[in-house]
């Protein structure tokens, strides 16, 4: 029975959660309930901790001299916490969603006993009752130059301001618009037949925006957003959960069973975890260490426009679209490196006064679209970088941006998507993690492609015309002003391949190690209308062998099945796959084999 109440148990609270709003709370599952809320906080911005938060000090004060803000909260806990594992499982949402479920699966994660977490931290998130939002503090007295990019696949007479499909800051004053038609193609300035809408928030051009071409806006905002409340947001929740005690009030007593938090980011909420550790949120106010643990994953080497004046988080960056934005900045790696070209030296970890156990995942995609290479070399790219004793990085050999399903549809590419599947190997590499904060036995050793060994080459040098000809590349930019400068780019280094085609180095799924096609992270766009070599950003390709190909390798299915569950085996042995698993693995790889006999 789901019970609906408003305002219930908003008691006052030790720390900067000040009080929770129950908004609903139901049954999910024999053991497990959901509780939605709002959480409401009250900072002081004199507080170290909290002056790492961008413009905290251009935040409105109440009478105390706090500042006040609130986000939405999810929770999906025991109905009995004492039967839980007594391990935090939060995820940093992406857009305002939730994809934990679909990552590891709902039933696993309820048996393993986690108390599943989400809380709101994205303010320009669409509005809907079923997206999660921090609602943030304005800035008072401030301008900020915000840039807007849109990049239309059809002809059409409107530009949103924001990304996408995301809220915008309203235009304050003037606006100047540019069309290009590269990502490096000198910017020509559109005088006119253009309007503002009547929100500011957007472009009207009775004309139309023309497809494949890349228009950019430039204007002024006033009193934007103080968007560092959200990784605040995040970091004081998990402290409440974790520390307080305040037995009479909504989730108060969770301090009692909840011992560890692990941070579980994909994608957006990858780089959001990269940020959160740079800019040193991983301590609370008081001192205390927040996460244990921290994946993130598929972020690249990225981080974001999250705590700055003028953020807009859902910015990122990929071969056709979003170009130049605060995503790709040095430092890369855990530990500190120099820059040779600036001079400056620093590290991701260098100033993390509670660093967390980490772990970085990435495949095919995040090389060749998010720059992954520069996390784990130095940053002339002429040798692989040490790792940090508490980090571990895992590369998952030809795989797209998300897990590949089965048979791959074209999800608009010219070939079909790549459907290797990684979710099996990240449910071990959950129960390694968990094993590691809690147990302290070590994760399996980082598995990724490395210059020493031939596995990682640099973008110049690969002779497959086949490939993205203008990958994600990463530079160094100086962002005082919009656009920004471009300095000296970063070396784009790339898997090598076997002679199928498929990636040397990092963890092959068996359906890679023992493959029926090539995988790749990329894909074009099947648009004819798209420019000849249009990246289908994070969409991979999977190109079946032949059948004449595959009925010499294999013989038949039943064979084929057979080295897949021994390289399953294999897997459990070296902990990236559960024993559990390894039939469905099996099982799937009879259905993969039936989609390749019948794309030829």
């Amino acid at each position: 029975m789901r019970l609906l109440s408003l305002l219930l148990l908003a008691l006052a609270m030790p720390g900067a959660v000040e009080k929770i709003y129950l908004v609903s709370r139901g049954d999910a599952g024999e053991r497990y309930e959901r509780v939605e809320a709002r959480a409401h906080f009250v900072i002081d911005p004199k507080l170290a901790a909290n002056q790492i938060i961008r413009d905290i000090d251009r935040a409105p004060l109440d009478a105390k001299g706090m500042v006040r803000f609130s986000a939405d909260l999810v929770v999906l806990k025991p109905r009995d916490p004492a039967t839980g594992n007594g391990t935090i499982l939060f995820e940093v949402s992406n857009r305002g969603g939730k994809g934990l479920l679909g990552m590891f699966g709902e039933a696993s994660l309820m048996e393993q006993g986690y108390t599943l977490v989400w809380v709101g931290w994205q303010w320009d998130v669409p509005v809907s009752p079923d997206l999660l939002r921090v609602y943030a503090p304005l800035t008072q007295g401030v301008d900020a130059m915000i840039r807007s990019e849109f990049v239309p696949h059809a002809k059409v007479t409107s530009m949103n301001l924001g990304d996408r499909n995301m809220q915008a800051y309203v235009a304050s004053g003037a606006l100047s618009l540019t069309v290009r038609d590269s990502r490096d193609g000198k910017r020509q300035e559109i005088r006119g037949g253009w309007s503002l809408n009547a929100a500011k928030t957007g472009i009207e051009m009775p004309t139309g925006f023309q497809p494949y071409q890349i228009y950019e806006a430039i204007y002024a905002t006033k009193d934007p957003v103080v968007a560092g409340t959200g990784l605040a947001a995040i970091r004081d929740v998990i402290s409440f959960l974790r520390y307080e005690r305040a037995d009479t009030t909504l989730l108060g007593d969770q301090s009692r069973h909840l011992k560890r938090a692990l941070a579980f980011g994909t994608s957006q909420s990858g780089r959001f975890l990269r940020q959160y550790l740079y800019d040193g949120f991983n301590s609370d106010e008081k001192g205390r260490k927040v996460f244990d643990g921290v994946w993130a994953n598929v972020g690249g080497a990225g981080r974001g426009s999250f705590n700055i004046r003028g953020a807009q988080p859902s910015r990122d960056g990929h071969p056709s679209f979003n170009f130049f934005y605060p995503s790709d900045l040095f430092p890369y790696t855990d530990l500190p490196l120099m820059d040779a070209e600036t001079g400056v030296t620093d590290g991701l970890l260098a100033k993390v006064k509670d660093a967390p156990k980490v772990f970085y995942t990435n495949g095919s995609y995040e090389y060749w679209g998010r720059n992954a290479a520069l996390i784990h070399v130095t940053p002339d790219g002429k040798a692989d970088a040490a790792i940090a004793p508490n980090t571990r990085i895992y590369y998952v050999a030809s795989s797209q941006h998300g897990p590949g399903t089965l048979p791959p549809p074209l999800r608009g590419g010219v070939n079909a998507s790549n459907m290797n599947d990684y979710r099996p190997m990240y449910r071990a590499l959950l129960v390694a993690m968990n094993a590691w904060v809690k147990d302290g036995v070590a994760p399996p050793d980082s598995r990724y492609p490395r210059i020493d060994r031939g596995e990682l080459v640099p973008f110049e040098s690969v002779k497959n015309p086949a490939v993205p000809k203008q990958p994600m590349r990463a530079w160094r930019v100086d962002y005082r002003s919009e656009p920004p400068v471009l300095g000296k780019m970063y070396p784009l280094l790339v898997p090598a391949v076997d002679r199928d085609g498929n990636e040397l180095g990092g963890v092959k799924m068996p359906e890679v190690s023992v493959p029926l096609a090539t995988y790749t992270g990329w894909n074009f766009l099947a648009d004819p209308n798209a420019p000849k070599g249009w990246v289908n950003d994070m969409v991979g390709s999977t190109l079946p062998f032949s059948a004449g190909e595959v009925k010499k390798r294999y013989v038949s299915r039943e064979k084929y099945q057979e080295l897949v569950r021994a390289r399953a085996r294999e897997m459990v042995k070296d902990r990236f796959l559960l024993e559990r698993d390894v039939d469905a693995v099996v099982e799937r790889s009879g259905r993969a084999w039936d989609w390749v006999q019948s794309a030829r």
